[in-house]
């Protein structure tokens, strides 16, 4: 059984500026690859990243709907709401338990666990 050697190729920076340089004076990404034997997919993009014009690289553009975009305002609303409810209720929980434990040192006593005891009345 023989192990395969596997080939990687380390290009130089004056290399990589050199073929971004065509790039950006109309060579296709594809004729760069074929031309200088480039094997990765996204390796002349990265040069690009690097050392050249980010106009080059691929951009996605989003088209929506006004509808789409009304949806999309009223979700981050809700959103914002909710978060702001939630801190709320944090905040809220927090300063209870805060007033539990005052309480407790108060009148020496664990009102979690005595909560929902019933209590005596005096005279029966």
């Amino acid at each position: 059984m023989t192990k395969s050697v596997r080939e990687f190729k380390r290009y130089s920076i004056s290399f990589k500026k050199q073929v971004v340089e065509e790039l950006e004076k109309g060579s296709s990404y594809s004729y760069l690859q074929k031309k200088y034997d480039i094997r990765g997919a996204e390796t002349i993009q990265k040069w690009v990243r690097s050392f050249g014009r980010n106009h080059l690289l691929n951009k996605t553009v989003r088209i929506e709907t006004m509808d789409e975009k009304q949806r999309l305002k009223e979700l981050e609303e809700e959103n914002r709401r909710l978060k702001s409810t939630l801190a709320d209720s944090v905040v809220a929980n927090h300063m209870l338990e805060t007033l539990i434990k005052v309480a407790n040192k108060e009148y020496n006593t664990d009102l979690k666990k005595n909560f929902g005891s019933k209590l005596s009345i005096k005279g029966e």
